[in-house]
């Protein structure tokens, strides 16, 4: 009943603001929506009528059954608002199907967009500013949220994106196969000794090969990369690219060379297929180290039969990682009421207690700093360390790039990445190829 008054007080406070008067309205909500006003939206919070909104998210398998039961959860816990959620794919799929539904008008009222993707959405004008809602009288916490997690939530001063399942990359290690080699199980802490450790664990051939290490030539890991190298990847206001200089060539002459010498292995596969085959090759004992998600982390350690380890991504001149994951919005062209049921559900999921039992089921981390010092974080990191190590990682994390055009960017980077990989391209070459379309994007 508590959770259902406050979730009708929203409902109503929003109403009423959207019948003050057209500043009420965000930019990009359309004369049609704008005329449902205070009148029906009032009506339908204080007279009992359901607040219907769709939910689109990218997580599937076990962490896809666990944001569903949340949903469930949420639409059980009281009668104000219905959220009907549908898994549209991965981050890709989800990108391209909310652009096109945005073009046909059947966008949902909350979706998890993938963080560098924020900016493409945000310029064109598709998310709610949520600034209103967090400040206002149901509003949040904004305080509460970890700052290292918010760098990917502003577009042009306004806040339009809530972290939800955040993550950064790490270094997965099998202790056990390190023991074995006589290594340190706690793994490579330098570039260097991560190409050591790797040539002692490769060995065999054919079938029989087990390697030292694998990660997908992912944008990802690139980006990772090239912040330990002391490089960037776009000038701070998203409008030069930077990384075609020796700090950005760094990381892909580093795989190269051990992709050469065959102590790393380069999985096969599109996207995130390559991502799967690395972190079962990791599970299956056939790769001693990967880099993957944090998100990955429970998963990994139902799966696996041996000790594994986390830790940081190794440094080059320093540590450095990017923060991934999704955030999630509010699209723009909802209702008033679908506005205010929505920012009811954006924010019950991200509430402290929420994130924390999230972060336990699935590996991501809590979003929120009283989410980290709550007993059963604190439990948790004491029992199983690994799911710590992000967290204590953040310090040398970095926002992913924002700016309108790098979804696009981030996949020509790729290509060139995979040509050098391939012998077709030197490094540089490859990124002067790519930053030339680069900057021709960001303009």
């Amino acid at each position: 009943m508590k959770k259902q008054s406050w979730i009708i007080a929203a409902l109503t406070a929003v109403s009423m603001l959207a019948g003050c008067g057209q500043q009420a309205q965000p930019a990009g909500t359309s004369a049609d929506h704008a005329s449902h006003g205070a009148g029906s939206a009032d009506a339908g919070a204080i007279g009992g009528q359901k607040v219907t909104i769709d939910f689109w998210y990218s997580l599937g398998g076990k962490n896809g059954e666990i944001v569903k039961a949340m949903v469930d959860e949420f639409n059980q816990s009281q009668q104000a608002v219905e959220v009907k959620a549908t898994y549209q794919g991965n981050y890709y799929d989800n990108h391209a199907k909310v652009l096109a539904a945005l073009a046909t008008n059947t966008q949902p009222d909350v979706t998890m967009v993938e963080i560098a993707s924020i900016a493409a959405f945000a310029d064109a004008g598709a998310l709610e500013d949520l600034k209103p809602f967090a400040e206002g009288q149901n509003g949040t916490d904004m305080q509460d949220y970890i700052p290292g997690l918010l760098g990917n939530s502003y577009w042009q001063d306004k806040f339009v994106a809530l972290p939800f399942n955040r993550s950064t990359p790490l270094l997965y290690v099998n202790r056990d196969m390190l023991k074995k080699a006589g290594l340190n199980p706690e793994g490579p802490k330098t570039w260097d000794e991560l190409r050591e450790f790797s040539k002692k664990l490769s060995q065999g051939k054919g079938d029989a090969q087990t390697w030292g290490f694998s990660t997908p030539i992912d944008i990802w890991f690139y980006e990772a990369l090239t912040f330990q190298a002391g490089g960037e990847i776009l000038s701070e206001d998203g409008k030069q690219v930077k990384f075609n200089d020796d700090k950005g060539t760094a990381p892909i002459q580093f795989w190269s060379d051990m992709i050469k010498e065959q102590s790393m292995k380069m999985p096969p596969g599109e996207k995130y297929d390559a991502w799967d085959v690395a972190e079962a090759d990791f599970t299956n004992q056939k790769v001693g180290m990967i880099f993957t998600s944090t998100g990955s982390l429970n998963g990994i350690l139902e799966k696996a039969k041996f000790d594994v380890g986390t830790a940081f991504l190794p440094a080059k001149e320093s540590f450095g990682v990017p923060t991934g994951g999704a955030n999630l919005v509010m699209l723009s062209k909802s209702t008033p009421e679908e506005k205010a049921g929505a920012w009811a559900f954006m924010k019950w999921l991200t509430e402290s207690d929420r994130t924390a039992k999230f972060s336990k089921e699935t590996g991501y981390m809590p979003v929120r700093t009283s989410a980290l010092e709550s007993e059963p974080m604190k439990s948790l990191y004491a029992e199983k360390p690994q799911f710590k190590v992000a967290i204590d990682q953040l310090q040398y994390a970095k926002p992913r790039p924002m700016a309108p055009g790098y979804k696009e960017l981030q996949e020509t980077i790729m290509s060139e990445i995979q040509r050098t990989i391939l012998g077709q391209a030197t490094p540089q070459d490859a990124l002067n190829k790519a930053a030339e379309k680069g900057q021709k994007l960001l303009k």
